[in-house]
């Protein structure tokens, strides 16, 4: 009699005495920061969602279109912050702490955006 993995067309292979099913993760796609903390929101914070997608094999398929939809809002929101902020060639060549001052409160807060948007709102 065939078990229900075999019969939805799982093998095994023999270890000594053992079976061990032949699984093999699927190939993903690179996940950059926004995926990884996604990841970690999920597994720490909804568990059920995070094993339901790891089960399926979703979850990397998942995590990296999280990281696309991060840089997309990113690339988004950069130029307008900029103007927003007047931060320009100009200031950067003429005072240089205030241009590194102003990018750090830009970079700050599209970061705070991108979390509160894409990563924690699952």
């Amino acid at each position: 009699m065939k078990t229900l993995f075999e019969q939805l067309g799982g093998t095994y292979v023999q270890d000594g005495d053992y079976l061990i099913p032949n699984l093999s993760i699927p190939d993903s796609k690179p996940i950059g920061k926004y995926g990884m903390l996604c990841k970690s929101y999920l597994k720490n914070h909804r568990p059920l969602l995070y094993n339901s997608l790891l089960t399926s094999g979703k979850l990397f398929g998942y995590l990296a279109d999280i990281d696309r939809q991060a840089d997309e809002l990113k690339d988004n929101l950069l130029p307008k912050y900029l103007a927003k902020y007047k931060v320009t060639e100009q200031l950067k060549a003429n005072n240089q702490m205030e241009w590194v001052q102003l990018m750090n409160i830009i970079a700050h807060q599209i970061n705070e955006i991108i979390l509160h948007d894409i990563v924690y709102s699952n």
